[in-house]
């Protein structure tokens, strides 16, 4: 038998969007909400998972609704051998209630040197976390209302694959998946130029104010740009799903030209939200190659970002959307818990605990 594989002391980031899925789509479309407790009750599960793959200790975004006093009062009951949870530090950091937030703390893990990060909230919150966290890998879990990019998976599992790999005893080239996104780019007369992303679409609307963020009103779009697209998605992106998928890891995208009613090639119902099918009249299609701008002819309007209104820009502006491939990193979670298997890696000493000190990994 070898020597056991050594294992380091890892720090994994968690960003936790205490307000996700409560948007004005959750209210029109009679969806629930996640409540609080829910959140705190994924965290706990993150944790034991994380603690028991060999994460001690964990940074975690600050928050004024609620969720922080909530879990610290559940960590101060919690212990005992058979509840051992890694350690929560907070980020000294402003708390704002806003996206500012999430940008703030993923730039504050990525700079503290965290080995991933979990993000818990939907479309809207991963792509916050992407546009700052730079070559640290994330991993998602789905607490918003569109959660096209994070999957849905237990959180105890999400934790482990996160630990195992964070703790070295996975190697990123089995346990990472490299991800598309879009980049928006709007260019001023003036010479200004104006930047986003979107990690699975970007949606342009004739609307002219930016008004409640989340988007619903079909009548109102006339294009759709995706990163990748599935059938069984939520979301403006299941417009693409059904009616060209592209895969997550798939090379290229979609973009798609909208018409109007009666004035399209044909109609296509598709679930923009939790609950809410509508119809949308597709004019025409065609596939997004990486790094190959293509032009918005919209003239004034709306571009939003991953289902929320983000960019206005006016007739004379010029308006790119430009997909990237191998944008960032992310934690594949099946691939880990995989690797775990064929590898061993949850084998141990008989009679040593999941968290006992005499708990080694071993290489068969």
């Amino acid at each position: 038998m070898r020597e056991p594989a050594p294992v380091r002391s890892p720090l994994v980031g968690i960003i936790a969007n205490p307000i996700s899925a409560r948007d004005i789509r959750r209210v029109i479309a009679n969806a629930n909400s996640l409540q609080l407790a829910d959140r705190v009750n994924i965290v706990l599960r993150l944790l034991s998972a994380l603690a028991a793959g060999g994460v001690g200790r964990v940074l975690m975004m600050p928050d004024r609704e609620g969720l922080r006093a909530m879990l610290q009062r559940h960590l101060a009951r919690s212990s005992g051998p058979d509840c051992t949870l890694a350690a929560v530090d907070y980020l000294n950091m402003a708390v704002t209630g806003s996206v500012d937030d999430t940008l703030c703390a993923a730039r504050m893990m990525r700079e503290a040197g965290v080995a991933a990060i979990v993000v818990l909230g939907g479309d809207g919150t991963h792509r916050a976390v992407v546009r700052e966290c730079g070559d640290v890998p994330i991993v998602g879990l789905s607490t918003g209302t569109n959660n096209a990019f994070p999957e849905m998976r237990e959180p105890t599992i999400t934790g482990l694959a996160t630990a195992l790999f964070a703790s070295g005893r996975i190697p990123a080239r089995c346990a990472l998946a490299s991800n598309k996104r879009l980049e928006v780019t709007i260019r001023e007369p003036n010479g200004a130029v104006h930047t986003d992303i979107a990690l699975v679409d970007a949606v342009i609307s004739r609307e002219q104010y930016i008004g409640a963020r989340a988007v619903w009103k079909t009548d109102m779009l006339t294009a759709v740009y995706v990163s990748y697209a599935s059938p069984q998605a939520i979301g403006l992106s299941a417009i693409a799903g059904l009616l060209e998928p592209v895969g997550r890891h798939e090379r290229g995208g979609l973009a798609i030209e909208l018409g109007r009613q009666g004035q399209c090639a044909f109609e296509l119902m598709a679930p923009i939200a939790p609950g809410l099918m509508r119809s949308v009249p597709v004019a025409c299609w065609h596939r997004l190659e990486d790094a190959v701008p293509e032009r918005v002819h919209q003239g004034a309007g709306i571009v939003a970002l991953d289902g929320e209104r983000e960019l206005a820009f006016d007739k004379d502006d010029e308006v790119f959307v430009t997909l990237q491939e191998n944008a960032f990193s992310s934690i594949d979670v099946a691939a880990c818990m995989s690797y775990a298997a064929g590898a061993h890696l949850m084998r141990r000493a008989a009679g040593a605990g999941l968290t006992d000190p005499e708990f080694r990994i071993f290489t068969p």
